[in-house]
């Protein structure tokens, strides 16, 4: 599995990315018990310490809105997926049951306030790259509202994440497409975790590491990217 920040990192220089290729899924639609009181727990640390400060103060999402604006996104309506995700626990709200591995990824990205994303790997063409958008890039928007046209083109100058034959996630982090998201049916799959120049990326590689094992029986191999190391293989 082969990955390129090359194309945005001379003008988003704080960006690193690890790339886990996790293997020997075993992923149920249902959220078993365990893995709700993990969540929960995590639910509540980030209401202790995230309830009096403002989104923009938080510095693991300040960082996405700067660059998010970097490539020209001003609506308040496209915001990264960590953004969404600690809006949605300091409203009271709980993480959505999606399934056990989009779920666990979920709680890394609540409790490290970093974006992180998956793929099916098996339903991906490599190699893989966060790059600007070209004009015959498709996107299916995977949360279009029912009854929408779902496909929607990333605009030129925007920054996405793609692999040979279309963009699996458009403005960055902000949606994944639907052709290529993780089900109870996955294997195996390409993970992304994401920081801008804040926070320990390594600590949430590790936490990563060691739910998917726990909870999906996965085996993992880890690559990293950064702007002095663009390109990496896992």
């Amino acid at each position: 599995m082969q990955l390129s920040i090359a194309e945005i990192a001379p003008r988003f220089p704080d960006f690193r990315v690890a790339v886990i290729v996790a293997e020997n899924l075993t992923i149920t639609g249902a959220r078993a018990p365990s893995l709700d009181t993990l969540i929960a727990e995590r639910e509540s640390a980030c209401r202790a310490a995230w309830a009096d400060r403002e989104l923009a103060e938080i510095p693991g999402i300040a960082v996405w809105r700067s660059a998010y604006k970097g490539f020209g996104i001003k609506r308040t309506s496209y915001r990264s997926s960590v953004e969404r995700l600690v809006k949605r626990v300091l409203a009271g709200e709980r993480l959505p049951v999606v399934n056990t591995f989009v779920d666990l990824y979920n709680a890394v990205s609540l409790s490290h306030v970093m974006c992180c994303g998956a793929d099916d790997l098996d339903k991906v063409e490599p190699p893989l790259a966060f790059r600007y958008a070209r004009d015959a890039d498709s996107f299916l928007d995977m949360g279009a509202a029912e009854g929408t046209d779902p496909n929607d083109p990333p605009k030129e100058g925007e920054v996405v994440y793609a692999d040979m034959r279309h963009v699996l996630c458009r403005r960055w982090n902000w949606r994944q497409d639907a052709r290529t998201g993780i089900s109870p049916r996955t294997t195996r799959a390409v993970v992304t975790i994401q920081a801008n120049g804040v926070g320990d990326i390594e600590a949430a590689v590790a936490d990563f590491v060691a739910l998917a094992t726990a909870h999906c029986g996965a085996r993992c191999e880890i690559g990293r990217a950064d702007a002095l190391h663009p390109q990496l293989e896992v």
